[in-house]
């Protein structure tokens, strides 16, 4: 004797070795023996032998109907025994009660299963929108095997034209399209990336690049919507002084000038003059909300995204000719160039000139500073006194740097790029930031004296952070630093600058002790600065190896840093080089390169010789 028993959702037919009222011990073909419960017997027979009752069941399932069969069953809970007999008309052999068993089982849309054998017939609206949604489902899988198909044969479809980088980057795994390229990469054995260049759909890799960074960091994208005007500055004292600026000839944000006042007893009063955007920004609202969620002013090669809109930045920038409303620090210096005092004041400065960088740097250079043969120039005086203040400046903080530097500008005019080297330490570098981190870290503790919260910049161990404890700053060699000089770029300064207007007004301060808005902005700041400056860092990179491809740049000197990093001579690039591995550190070498790749943002460097080994070097190349 044999019979039909259901085992974990499938049908099975065995041989019946012994028998009882729960149980029955059951062979199948396979040899395996099992013990099953009664109640999970479906059916009994005697011939023919299972394997030929499960052989000719397959065949016959295979022709019956499911939407006759629900048009038989009528609207009641069967047993499909019952059904069997209805719908052969006879008494049905074992293959055809397993055939109409398992036609059952495999149509859940049309019969709900409702016990062992037993099924009731779906309502006609249930059955109508389970179809509706399997014919959905069959579309789908169709198109999804047509777009994939289209895909493996580096053909872009239409709907990916709009989808690049989002399915990349970011992708809604559920959509079809996405499972579409999963396949279509699986097939061709492509990174999806690499996919969608052969497509086609990456004609510009910088382009890509910039839409990657705003898709994660600009979700909205980087225009500004509809804010209210920036308030007026309130009526301010009028400073007697004439204030001058030094940027690069792109810079729209001028946070920062200067000015000079000789006084009859030989000392000299100093003005570091800070645009003042926190008079025209209150906290909390809508212009606040916006320079909060940016956090930064973000920089790269061609073009930068503003923290703030352009009308604010119009309206409490720097800019020459315009008497603007400033946070000043003075410094009295004596002859001997001795710091004799300091005082802090909001009021308005007349900004007489915005010096570019472009232009002053041909006139006030190492090579120009006091020399009479060179030409008289605007704010020569000044300007050669503040190079020598901020040189004792310099050496007070005990950072006198006289190792040559390069700093490198990178300047883009459509598809080319320049290069430019530009030395580090530079008059007008040396007094810009000298002064600046002098009004910081006097700022800062400033903030500190008055128990005033305040954000910080501290170093110690090599490692720099924020902080709201004012910490010091170990690389400047200073006992605090808060970033204040520039509220137009850096929500940070922003703050600061609330703060230190609270204690030049003799009002509470903006953001009191322990105060949670603070945390959360530094939290949110250094996660952002860091973002913004691995981007910055990442599109210089990519237009240094579009440099070496305009160039036609095919080998170059670099200088071993250790075991196979290797920094360029001409580029500020430092790379991997596999087969430089045994050069001595410090060596010259020279690369060969190849497979500039500017989709990774990658390039290959190959060894080729040792120009120039250090004289205490005892490694050698195998």
């Amino acid at each position: 004797m044999y019979l039909i028993f259901e085992e974990d959702g499938h049908f099975k037919a065995g041989s019946i070795l012994s028998e009882t009222d729960a149980t029955a011990q059951v062979e199948t073909a396979s040899g395996k023996r099992s013990k099953i419960k009664a109640a999970n017997i479906l059916l009994r027979f005697a011939a023919p032998v299972p394997a030929e009752v499960m052989q000719q069941a397959e065949t016959l399932a295979a022709e019956l109907d499911a939407d006759f069969l629900w048009e038989v069953a009528g609207a009641d809970e069967f047993g499909f025994a019952e059904l069997a007999q209805e719908y052969y008309g006879h008494a049905p052999t074992p293959p055809e009660s397993v055939a109409l068993l398992q036609k059952l089982h495999a149509s859940p849309i049309y019969f709900h299963k409702r016990g062992r054998g037993r099924y009731r017939p779906a309502p006609a609206e249930t059955l109508a929108a389970a179809k509706a949604g399997v014919e959905k489902k069959r579309l789908a899988a169709e198109r999804q095997a047509h777009l994939a198909a289209e895909l493996a044969a580096f053909r872009l479809p239409e709907e990916y034209a709009s989808l690049v980088p989002r399915i990349l980057i970011a992708p809604d795994k559920n959509t079809l399209e996405y499972k579409a390229l999963e396949d279509a990469a699986a097939a061709t054995g492509l990174s999806q990336l690499r996919l969608i260049e052969r497509c086609g759909a990456i004609p510009s890799t910088l382009d890509f690049h910039l839409a990657t960074f705003l898709l994660e960091h600009f979700p909205r994208g980087t225009g500004f919507a509809d804010v209210t005007e920036p308030a007026d500055p309130p009526e301010l004292p009028k400073s007697s002084v004439r204030a001058f600026s030094m940027d690069d000839e792109a810079t729209t944000e001028i946070d920062d000038a200067l000015s000079v006042e000789w006084r009859d007893d030989g000392s000299v009063r100093v003005g570091i003059h800070i645009a003042a955007p926190a008079l025209g920004i209150t906290p909390g609202s809508e212009l606040d909300r916006v320079a909060r969620e940016r956090l930064s002013t973000v920089y790269f090669p061609g073009d930068k995204i503003t923290m703030l809109p352009d009308a604010l930045i119009h309206h409490y920038t720097l800019g020459e000719t315009h008497d603007c409303p400033a946070l000043s620090l003075y410094v009295d210096v004596a002859s001997d160039l001795r710091v004799l005092g300091t005082e802090s004041k909001l009021e308005m400065v007349h900004i007489a000139d915005n010096l570019r960088h472009e232009t002053l740097e041909v006139l006030f250079n190492d090579g120009t500073l006091r020399n009479p043969a060179v030409p008289d120039y605007p704010y020569r005086r000044e300007l050669e006194w503040l190079r020598d203040f901020a040189a004792v400046l310099e050496a007070g903080r005990g950072k006198a740097d006289t190792v040559d530097r390069v700093d490198y500008n990178f300047k883009v005019d459509g598809e080319r790029i320049s290069i430019v080297p530009r030395k580090r330490g530079s008059p007008i570098d040396k007094v810009v930031s000298e002064l600046m981190i002098f009004a910081n870290a006097h700022w800062g503790g400033w903030l500190a004296e008055k128990k005033v919260p305040g954000i910080y910049r501290a170093q110690s161990n090599g490692k720099t952070r924020m902080t709201t404890s004012p910490d010091p700053h170990v690389g400047l060699g200073v006992d605090q630093y808060a970033w204040s000089s520039s509220p137009l770029r850096r929500y940070v300064d922003l703050v600061n600058q609330r703060q230190l207007i609270s204690l030049v007004q003799g009002s509470d301060p903006v953001y009191p002790p322990r105060s949670e808005q603070l945390f959360s902005v530094v939290r949110e700041f250094e996660l952002a600065y860091d973002a913004y400056n691995e981007f910055q860092r990442r599109l210089e990179r990519y237009w240094m190896l579009r440099w070496m491809q305009q160039e036609s740049i095919q080998e170059v000197t670099a200088k071993v840093i250790r075991e196979d990093l290797v920094r360029l001579d001409t580029l500020p690039l430092v790379t991997r080089a596999p087969s430089v591995m045994g050069v001595a550190p410090g060596a010259r070498v020279r690369l060969a390169i190849s497979n500039i790749d500017l989709l990774d943002i990658h390039f290959h460097a190959e060894y080729q010789e040792t120009l120039e080994t250090p004289p205490d070097s005892s490694v050698a190349l195998p």
